[in-house]
């Protein structure tokens, strides 16, 4: 896959589209970013994988869910709010989650909706999967928790959710760190066509649809997601244990609805609801994130992803740019999960 020509991302990755159309387009000033290869100093070496699971899952009311979360770390410690992507769940964060924490760290890591224990307190609530969701819901999660201001990371799905917040809302958000960059989206601009071989990255997109695609997905959830974390992390040799771990979060009552409208109003094809209109035209605008920044790139990131220079210029506040090598892919926290906890920690103390 090609950086420079496979512009869009899964999800709300799909709004690193925008950063490199607009890039295209004229519309991005010059890299602000540093750049930097080496996984940054920290902690002693530690191995991905070591550990495999939280401890209890906790539940709360917020908004219109029951958000299932892990957390570790002292109660009363800075938070760390961390969202996941898709095909991913909490397990992006397990070995995360321990480094934080044994430096001081309050972490909070919620399923997302349509994911793991997460459920909808009302069968009549609207299945939304518009852009500006896993925003909204992290803001009801954090009211709930009474948490008025964290350090928020997050990658693929999660990256775009905590961009979101940091735009909409930036006095709820300390620091961020957040995986390929800026990931704010419009629907208009997502709706210029790309080159052939921009377009073919997004063959599952388009699968989806489809009512075919639909059923095919909902059939084949799991052999789906292992599918495509082949594809975006092709040097990570993840066995069937760990894979096995996140998938029983796809076995959500509401897992393919949120998914699949997700996708569709992305292409126009599925409604928002209007109550957030307001919200998604401030994101369609693409205004800067003023809060101090980490972005985090994988060397071997296999998804369409853009070059940290094109969206350098939409972080105007303390930013950095790390390359993470290692064979690191698309699963970022899960693959490297030093480096990303270190960037958390780096951020706080911007």
């Amino acid at each position: 896959m090609q950086d420079k020509i496979d512009t869009r991302r899964r999800g709300f990755i799909n709004s690193a589209a925008l950063t490199i159309a607009a890039a295209q387009f004229g519309m991005i000033g010059s890299a602000r970013a540093q750049s930097s290869n080496a996984q940054p100093p920290g902690s002693p070496a530690f191995k991905p994988g070591t550990n495999t699971s939280f401890g209890p899952l906790k539940q709360i009311n917020a908004g219109v869910l029951n958000v299932g979360y892990a957390e570790a770390g002292p109660a009363n410690g800075p938070v760390v709010i961390l969202l996941h992507g898709w095909p991913y769940d909490i397990h992006s964060y397990v070995d995360v989650a321990p480094l934080l924490a044994s430096a001081g760290y309050r972490v909070i890591i919620p399923y997302l909706r349509g994911h793991g224990t997460t459920r909808f307190l009302s069968g009549e609530t609207y299945r939304n999967g518009q852009q500006v969701m896993a925003a909204v819901d992290a803001i009801a999660l954090m009211d709930a928790l009474k948490i008025q201001k964290a350090v928020l990371g997050g990658f693929d799905w999660g990256a775009g959710a905590v961009c979101n917040m940091a735009v909409l809302w930036p006095e709820r958000c300390k620091a961020l760190v957040s995986v390929s960059g800026y990931l704010v989206g419009s629907p208009e601009l997502n709706a210029k066509p790309l080159p052939p071989a921009a377009e073919h990255a997004w063959w599952y997109e388009f699968y989806f649809a489809t009512e075919r695609g639909r059923a095919g997905y909902d059939q084949h959830r799991k052999e789906f997601g292992k599918l495509i974390w082949q594809l975006a992390s092709p040097k990570w040799n993840f066995d069937d244990a760990t894979y096995d771990r996140t998938a029983t979060a796809f076995d959500n009552p509401d897992y393919v609805d949120i998914v699949i409208n997700h996708y569709r109003w992305w292409l126009g094809l599925a409604k928002g609801e209007s109550k957030y209109d307001g919200l998604e035209q401030r994101l369609a605008a693409r205004p800067a994130i003023t809060v101090p920044t980490i972005t985090l790139e994988g060397e071997a990131n296999g998804a369409p992803h853009p070059d940290s220079a094109a969206y350098a210029s939409k972080f105007s506040g303390t930013c950095t740019h790390r390359l993470i090598g290692g064979g690191t892919g698309h699963n970022l926290p899960q693959e490297a999960p030093q480096a990303f906890a270190q960037a958390i920690i780096d951020v706080a103390g911007y």
